[in-house]
């Protein structure tokens, strides 16, 4: 097994008050069907299963389900980390933050994202694989704006990452 990772980090300005971003990124269900690629997202607690669509990558599917200790801290940021259930190791989850400040009449957004996922792949395609990371990491930024605008009320086409 060799482990895969990327980092994606994005700010927008978003014309929306900070209470409703929160309450979507909040909100398991919601925060799921803005999510690209997941599929369902249950929650125990702090303690969040996130269950992805299967993607593929130089032959290999996967359709991992992941376990996440969500921190919340006060309408502000949401910061997020792998944590298998007891006795067993991850092979794939996400390290990362939302931070949300108020900003004029709507929200700043920024958003630090890491996953690391194990596959049965050679070392050697790790250049290749998280290449294709990246670029499925920068597609799911994109949707992931236009459907966090859409649950909003806003126009999805002025939403825009960075």
């Amino acid at each position: 097994m060799t482990t895969f990772s990327r980092r994606t980090v994005s700010e927008a300005e978003v014309p929306a008050p900070r209470r409703d971003i929160w309450a979507i990124l909040t909100d398991p269900a919601k925060l799921a069907s803005i999510t690209p690629f997941v599929k369902a997202i249950s929650a125990d607690g702090d303690r969040w299963c996130w269950q992805m669509l299967g993607m593929s990558a130089l032959g290999v599917k996967v359709a991992p389900a992941f376990n996440e200790r969500m921190t919340f801290t006060d309408g502000t940021r949401i910061d997020f980390a792998p944590e298998p259930p007891d006795g067993t190791e991850g092979r794939a989850g996400a390290t990362g933050r939302y931070q949300l400040s108020d900003a004029g009449e709507g929200t700043h957004l920024a958003i630090d994202i890491t996953i690391e996922v194990e596959l049965p792949l050679p070392r050697v395609s790790k250049r290749a694989v998280e290449k294709v990371m990246a670029s499925m990491m920068e597609r799911t930024g994109d949707r992931f704006a236009r459907n966090l605008y859409e649950q909003l009320g806003l126009d999805p086409q002025k939403a825009s990452t960075g």
